[in-house]
């Protein structure tokens, strides 16, 4: 389930209109709602058709046809606050089937091309105080820890959207603190989550993962693992915030001085 401004990634407007009811897989950038983990061809359900929408009095309800490939029905609650850049979205996946599915909820924002992700590591400590591990970082197999593109930091990873690139890069981490950022030419983009502490996560136990190419970068949260009944349905819920003038980030101590306070507003 994809919500997009059409004609930002169709080069004619008028090929939108024959991509309804095609079963190819086709990203429109905005933000969509996925099932993890990512499965061929479960997840790249071509996702073409009219919503039905539903206009209430707080909030806008889009909902998605069952998808006939995985009985899985998507949907979205959208809530604009009246006097700020502040957006709630309720996402919701329903077990149309006959039989009991697990997956999680995995909510994915596409980025303009040009800026950086910020992704906050669990609170560090010193040695030998601190002698259990507090999370892993997931890698995939293309993912290059070389690139030029990634910054590992203490405190953080940042990721950063780079148009001349040819390969892509892709992690995942556990965020306890249930925020990940994007900044980009003076703009920061903040999203909030709820995870939950010791529920089984896909992806190796990712709630945040980032992922880029030459076009775009991902900003993806995701929920934990469910087992959901026939005709059950388990929602998850992003916060979306929105700041000017804020510089992009280069290193810890950028993220600190630049991001945090944003972020501490956003989470307040």
């Amino acid at each position: 389930m994809a919500l997009a401004r059409p004609e930002s990634h169709t080069k004619h407007t008028s090929d939108w209109y024959n991509f309804w009811g095609t079963p190819q897989w086709r990203i429109y950038g905005g933000h969509r709602l996925w099932h993890a983990p990512e499965s061929v061809p479960r997840t790249y359900f071509g996702d073409n058709s009219p919503l039905h929408l539903e206009q209430h009095r707080e909030f806008v309800r889009v909902t998605q046809p069952t998808e006939p490939t995985t009985g899985i029905q998507k949907g979205m609650d959208i809530h604009l606050a009246t006097a700020a850049a502040h957006v709630q979205v309720t996402h919701r996946l329903r077990n149309r089937n006959c039989w009991t599915v697990e997956f999680a909820l995995w909510a994915l924002s596409v980025m303009a091309p040009g800026g950086t992700a910020i992704v906050p590591l669990p609170p560090r400590g010193t040695h030998p105080e601190a002698l259990q591990p507090v999370n892993t970082i997931t890698l995939w197999a293309y993912t290059d820890m070389s690139d030029s593109r990634w910054t590992w930091g203490r405190k953080y990873i940042l990721l950063r959207q780079d148009a001349a690139a040819t390969t892509p890069q892709k992690a995942g981490v556990w965020v306890p603190d249930g925020w990940a950022a994007y900044a980009r030419g003076g703009h920061l983009f903040v999203t909030t989550f709820e995870p939950v502490p010791g529920a089984a996560y896909p992806d190796l136990g990712c709630s945040t993962e980032v992922f880029t190419n030459a076009e775009m970068l991902e900003l993806e949260t995701l929920g934990p693992l469910v087992r959901l009944q026939p005709g059950a349905a388990v929602e998850y819920v992003e916060q979306w915030f929105l700041f000017r003038d804020v510089r992009t980030p280069a290193n810890d101590a950028d993220v600190e001085r630049h991001v945090l306070p944003h972020v501490r507003e956003a989470v307040v």
